[in-house]
């Protein structure tokens, strides 16, 4: 499915569900959050979000530990959850939020080149955040690093799809 197609997948559900998100993008440098804004009346469902390029950035932002960055890595689960946890606090309105973080190259870590983490978080009934979905990927080598980005949104945009489609029971 085209980003298009599931950005409006995304939006109509966030309709239905009457729910609000936000982001946190590292890898994407905004493209998940600009796929979602170009559907009209989406501001009604859409905070906003964070471009946390850099470890620097992931930290002055979103309060990531240098500890954490420094022993697991700025492109790991620990930071995803961090960064899908944080934004969710720092946009009280917001009930989910989709975080992130990838190498997409270049000179990647040959263990990271391609690999991008994804995680959602969602408000539970003490409207703290909480993990959900999940999803670890990696992008062939063979691929452009645009086309790697563009993957990666498509895959950002069907989690967060899904994740509405299968799940969702919200108590906040």
């Amino acid at each position: 499915m085209s980003i298009a197609r599931q950005a409006r997948r995304v939006a109509e559900l966030l309709k239905q569900h009457r729910r609000k998100v936000v982001f946190a993008e590292s890898c994407t440098g905004g493209l998940v959050s600009s796929a979602l804004t170009a559907i009209p009346g989406i501001s009604s469902y859409h905070c906003g979000g964070m471009v946390v390029y850099r470890s620097e950035t992931k930290a002055a932002w979103l309060g990531v530990p240098q500890e954490t960055l420094k022993r697991f890595g700025p492109v790991s689960w620990r930071v995803t959850i961090w960064m899908a946890e944080e934004v969710l606090r720092r946009t009280p309105e917001a009930d989910v939020s989709l975080a992130v973080t990838g190498h997409l190259g270049p000179q990647a870590p040959q263990r990271l080149d391609g690999v991008v983490y994804f995680q959602i978080a969602l408000r539970n009934k003490e409207r703290e955040p909480e993990h959900s979905a999940r999803l670890r990927a990696r992008y062939p080598a063979v691929l452009s690093r645009v086309q790697r980005q563009r993957h990666a949104v498509e895959d950002a945009l069907k989690l967060l799809g899904d994740f509405f489609d299968e799940s969702v029971t919200f108590q906040g």
